[in-house]
């Protein structure tokens, strides 16, 4: 267990553990894993991101055609590259 900084929430001290136990998990050897490791962080965040957008663009989650009050919707996924930085 970490040790409790000041000031810090619960949920902050909880999320702090997560990536603790995370870190430790990964099997980190060189700069090139924590590259990695970032890179796949991005972009689990940004698909994530991408879906809330959509979520709140058209007013209902995926296959929830009861809420489902608008003529757009969803025409399923394409590949996307985003190149950044730390490369694509």
């Amino acid at each position: 267990m970490s040790r409790r900084r000041r000031n810090e929430t619960e949920e902050q001290r909880a999320r702090r553990e997560l990536i603790s136990d995370f870190l430790s998990a990964a099997n980190i050897q060189s700069m090139d894993d924590i590259q990695e490791l970032f890179k796949e962080a991005l972009a689990g965040f940004m698909e994530g991101s991408l879906e809330s957008e959509l979520d709140s663009e058209l007013g209902y989650e995926p296959y929830d055609v009861k809420n489902k009050a608008t003529d757009n919707s969803r025409n399923g996924h394409s590949k996307k590259t985003l190149r950044t930085s730390m490369g694509k």
